[in-house]
């Protein structure tokens, strides 16, 4: 039977174009999808990204995001699951939130934990996003600060989580997000993490 992997992310798994009104990667060009063909037809890879998703905080500006009102459903409905993939952390950096890389970290545990006291248990892999870069975008006034407030978010992200028991994959150490927005990723970034977390993936349900 064909293991199946959940994974939970915001738009840059959903696949949004940087400088574009929301369009979208094709299927096989964005990271989950990238992720599907490397594993081979015995995983079955299921997408759950919204763009604007945070990990636990309700957004003013963007309602319907928080990403801990999200999960017990998508656990519920996408039952049974050998593995949980969570890459959420970016929208937690905007300005408005005034988060810190540690406070972020807190708010992934949060998810991982709620994961662990499901009733399935899944395990659960961490990606800690690729960070904000500056840019000219528009969206350097929602990120104002967030180039320097992510600097420690891997670091941050493997204190918090490795007593929990979860791994954490850096992107940052493949990829980065493109200067024309400073927070999306090109196809050749979702190429390498589709990889990078493939072979994570592996380790784990091998």
């Amino acid at each position: 039977m064909a293991k199946r992997i959940m994974v939970f992310g915001d738009s840059n798994s959903w696949g949004y174009i940087a400088g574009t009104n929301a369009e979208r990667f094709d299927a096989h060009i964005r990271w989950p999808g990238v992720l599907q063909e490397t594993l081979g037809d015995h995983f079955i890879v299921l997408e759950e990204a919204l763009n604007g998703r945070t990990t636990v905080w309700d957004d003013p500006f963007k309602p319907d995001r928080n990403g801990r009102r999200h999960l017990p459903v998508l656990l519920e409905s996408h039952h049974p699951l050998d593995l949980v993939i969570i890459k959420l952390g970016v929208n937690d950096l905007k300005s408005h939130f005034g988060l810190t890389a540690p406070e972020i970290a807190l708010g992934i545990a949060t998810l991982v934990e709620m994961i662990q006291q499901s009733p399935a248990n899944p395990p659960v892999l961490v990606v800690c996003p690729t960070r904000p870069v500056e840019t000219e975008s528009i969206l350097r006034i929602k990120f104002a600060g967030a180039v320097a407030r992510s600097a420690d978010l891997a670091e941050a992200f493997r204190e918090v989580l490795t007593p929990l028991g979860v791994e954490v994959v850096d992107a940052n150490e493949v990829a980065s997000a493109t200067a024309i927005d400073g927070v999306h990723m090109d196809a050749a970034a979702h190429q390498a993490i589709g990889k990078q977390v493939g072979q994570a993936v592996q380790r784990i349900l091998s």
